[in-house]
């Protein structure tokens, strides 16, 4: 509660003991008791929002294997990964949790190209683990010909549209074992980008040791491995073909100078020299699906 403003009475103007100075403070003072007491603030803080917490709805397996003969001089036109890789050497088994609540759309389309029929191409079966990064991540699914060890989606697969929601980024690649839809990082031919139909099915498992900062808010987070990370570090040691200084000078200077060259010559660096593949992947049926999301 404040005090009323009183205009000083006549009457002590004319007071013959009062000085300038003196009316001086009286007006000062008057107003100063006229204003009204401000209400106690109290403090506010704002609670930053939650991160979201995803439940693992599915489980996937994916089998990786090495194929010593995929790249002999002898393979005729109809070879593919199946016949030319029929003495293969397993690498193991890696099981994979889904995010199905979090990025429905995004783990429906994964599922579908794990479930999918091997004949029409339309699988991730029998295709390449294309690019790997050491102590960072691997890159799988890439589009193209099914006897280059590529994919080819089905044109009934849903568009995704989570690829354009700032909601489903929000999951970071903070450790090993993160599996993300590979946006920034997918390397599909541009002629395969421009088709009406294109679905982007490329995917990346980070193999650490550390996180990947560099892909976050770049590429959908929508799942874990469960199992098998030993089996992802086994595919992160497997030598890659790496540009000497020299080589990645001309091929920066050909970019300049607008060669297209450049960039067919950069789609053959981080390439594994021995051809590793997913020899099988399926669905995981489980009694109680959804599991915690603190699972490693």
């Amino acid at each position: 509660m404040g005090f009323s403003l009183t205009p000083t009475p006549t009457s002590l103007l004319h007071h013959p003991n009062l000085t300038r100075r003196s009316l001086l403070f009286l007006a000062t003072t008057t107003t100063t008791l006229s204003v009204p007491l401000a209400p106690t603030l109290s403090a506010t803080t704002t609670t930053p929002p939650q991160p979201p917490n995803p439940t693992i709805t599915d489980r996937i397996f994916m089998d990786f294997s090495l194929c010593p003969n995929y790249f002999l001089p002898n393979r005729t036109l109809g070879d593919n990964l199946s016949t030319l890789c029929s003495e293969s050497t397993p690498l193991g088994r890696i099981v994979l949790g889904l995010y199905g609540n979090l990025l429905p759309l995004t783990v429906s389309n994964f599922k579908s190209m794990c479930l999918g029929s091997n004949s029409s191409a339309s699988s991730y079966k029998n295709t390449l683990v294309h690019k790997i990064f050491p102590g960072r991540y691997f890159l799988a699914g890439r589009q193209g010909r099914p006897d280059k060890g590529e994919v080819r989606p089905t044109h009934d697969l849903a568009r995704n549209t989570e690829t354009v929601d700032s909601k489903a980024f929000s999951l970071m690649h903070s450790r090993p074992g993160v599996v993300s839809l590979s946006l920034s990082e997918n390397d599909d031919d541009d002629e395969i980008k421009l088709d009406p139909g294109y679905r982007n099915v490329e995917f990346l498992i980070t193999t650490g040791p550390g996180p990947c900062p560099d892909l976050d808010y770049k590429n959908i987070v929508f799942g874990t491995v469960l199992e098998g990370l030993d089996v992802v570090t086994a595919i992160a040691s497997i030598p890659t073909y790496q540009p000497s200084e020299r080589i990645r000078q001309f091929n920066d200077l050909a970019e300049f100078f607008g060669d297209e060259r450049a960039q067919n010559a950069r789609a053959t660096w981080n390439r594994p020299l021995t051809t590793v593949y997913i020899s099988d992947c399926g669905e995981l049926k489980v009694t109680h699906p959804p599991l915690s999301p603190s699972l490693p």
